[in-house]
Parts: C-alpha cells; structure tokens; sequence
C-alpha cells in the first residue's frame, strides 16, 4: 500500500461501543481512516468487497457468524490483515489463537475496566497494531513440521554443557514459535520464550504448543529450573529473566518496569541469558514491530552466542528483526523454515 495516504480500516463488530470508539482513537492518533463499519460478518463481507479495505478489525464473538468461521473463509476466499479483538478470558484467548493459527496477523484485548477508559489507555496500541498489520504479509496456515533428529553424540554435548535457547517475537510470533518449536527435536536444551501477550493468553499459548510440540511447553514460573527438553514461556504482564545457579539455569519471572514498552519484553529475557548462559546459547529473534529484542541480540552477540534473525521475506513484519540486523546482532538471517535446522545445527557442532 501507498505509505503517504491513511490506513484504510473496516470495523466488524455487534457493539455500538466498539465501532465507535476505534473511529476516535484513530481520528487522535492520525494516519488511520475507518472507511465503514459493519454489525456482522454477513454485512462486513459485502462491504470487503465494495470499500476494499487495507485492513479489518474483526470481534471474536457475533451473531449469524462467528468470527473464527468468517475469518476462515475469508483467508480461503479474500485473505487481507486481520485483527481480532477479543475478550480478555481463557475462551477468548483460545478462540483467538485459533484466530492466529488461521492466518489473523494480531489481536486487541478488551479491557476488563470500563471499555472507554480502557480502550482509551489502549489507543497507542490499537494504533501501532492496525498501522503494522497494513504492511503485514498475509500467509496460508503452514502444515505440521515433523521434529528434526539431533545425532546420539551431540545430543549428550547439547544437553550437558549448560546450552541454552532464547526466542523472542511479537506480531506473527505464535505461528513462528509453533513452527520452531514443532520441529525441533525434544532432546534440545531448555528453551526460553517471550511473546508478547496479555496475562491469560500466554498460559493458553503455552498449553496449545504443549500439545502440538515434541518439546514439553508450559509458562514459566518464578523459580523453575530450566529443564532440557522443555520450552518456559513469559506469562502475561511480566518479565521472564535466566539466572545461573551453580550448573543449573532458573527461571526468574518479575513484574519490575516495562522494556521498550513491553512486559514481558524480549530485551529484558536476552539481556538476563547474555549474563547466565553467554556463548552456550542460541538466541532467535523473530518477525515483530518495534525493535524490542534488537539491543538484547546484539548483546548476545557480543558475548559469544549464536544469533540468528528471521528474514523479511518470512515475517509478518519485518521490524524486530531488521532493527537487529541494522544493529549487528545476526550472525545468520534465515527464513522460517529453515531457523530450527540451524538451531539443531549449531547445538550439535
């Protein structure tokens, strides 16, 4: 799209509240332009059609169609950015990451205060959120990966040398983690993981690649000993942190200042690991806005670690990655598929 006009949004959604106050947000923050609003998917897709829209932002829940059916036939019919605005429950972050997995480039919690004071303290946010999924790439599903094999001889060296891998992503993350995760192997070193996600979804994150991965996944908890075979990820709202403990790594799980925004932030986890972990660590940096987790790779770099960026052709957005590479922390650039081959690979040399 031209970057000089304004984002061009359609609104989907059965609360008057919500249809109305996303055209405020956006009139304040500039850049963005609600060219229609519509009730219900069945309403929304005549005016897909007819407005051609940059991006639709699109409720979980509706009347005559849901929204994770409308947005699969849509991504089969007229696949285009989507955003999900969803409750801030557990049904709601399942559905959503459903949503995810079905091609949705990101999501928007409701706020469980009032929806004008919350969606207010959001706006920065909806914003940035919309503003990224206009230049995202919108992609197909990707089918299972089967788990890659690590040889007898360096999965002992991977496993009893103190390694460590360290995963950081935003918009698109979940689908990248799942495509990591599900194809390596479960005898790799402890895996840490920050996603940047709002208390609830992290633990429903978590419980979903659980049951998709080799590797056991759950959310981290302060004080965890990070075992080999095992994926911790941040849980919502706070920040994940390594700390060594004689030979063991344990997880540190704080709720101390946002990083660049963020909390848990990808920054703050690949700081902690440069200092825990050094240069027996394999650090991935995936598709995101912003550049949270660039300084962090950088760092990792500097003290020895093997770092590895996700390309632009395979990131939704090509921002956290691009900001690492510009900063001189990638020591490898890789597309998706091809990232947990490397991993096993540098584990095993």
């Amino acid at each position: 799209m031209d970057e000089h006009r304004p984002v061009r949004v359609l609104i989907i959604d059965d609360s008057v509240v919500i249809r109305q106050l996303p055209k405020e947000i956006f009139a304040r923050e500039g850049g963005i332009e609600v060219v229609g609003t519509a009730s219900d998917p069945i309403e929304g897709y005549d005016k897909i059609v007819q407005l051609k829209p940059d991006v639709l932002t699109l409720d979980v829940e509706m009347p005559r169609m849901d929204g994770i059916t409308f947005l699969e036939k849509l991504m089969r019919s007229h696949p285009m950015p989507v955003v999900m605005i969803s409750t801030l429950t557990r049904e709601g972050s399942e559905v959503t990451l459903k949503a995810l997995e079905l091609g949705a480039v990101d999501f928007i919690a409701k706020p469980t205060q009032s929806i004008f004071t919350g969606m207010a303290t959001l706006s920065h946010e909806i914003a940035s959120k919309v503003k990224a999924a206009a230049r995202a790439r919108v992609r197909p599903k990707q089918a299972h990966v089967a788990p890659l094999e690590m040889p007898q001889a360096s999965i002992k060296r991977a496993t009893s040398t103190n390694r460590l891998i360290a995963i950081g992503a935003s918009t698109g993350g979940p689908e990248a983690i799942r495509q990591v995760l599900q194809a390596l192997p479960p005898e790799v070193p402890p895996i840490v993981i920050v996603q940047h996600m709002p208390p609830v979804f992290t633990r429903s994150f978590a419980e979903r690649l659980d049951k998709l991965c080799a590797v056991r996944v759950k959310e981290a908890e302060d004080g965890d000993v990070l075992q080999p075979g095992h994926a911790y990820i941040a849980p919502g709202d706070y920040h994940l942190q390594v700390a060594r403990n004689g030979s063991q790594y344990r997880a540190r799980v704080v709720q101390t200042e946002p990083v660049n925004r963020h909390r848990p932030s990808v920054d703050a986890l690949f700081d902690s690991v440069a200092e825990a972990g050094g240069s027996a660590t394999v650090a991935v940096l995936l598709t995101g806005m912003g550049a949270d987790g660039a300084r962090g790779l950088k760092r990792l770099r500097d003290a020895g670690a093997h770092t590895i960026a996700q390309d632009e052709e395979t990131c939704v957005v090509f921002g956290m990655p691009r900001e690492a590479i510009q900063l001189g922390g990638a020591e490898f650039v890789l597309p998706l598929p091809r990232i947990a081959h490397k991993v096993v690979e540098l584990l095993a040399a």
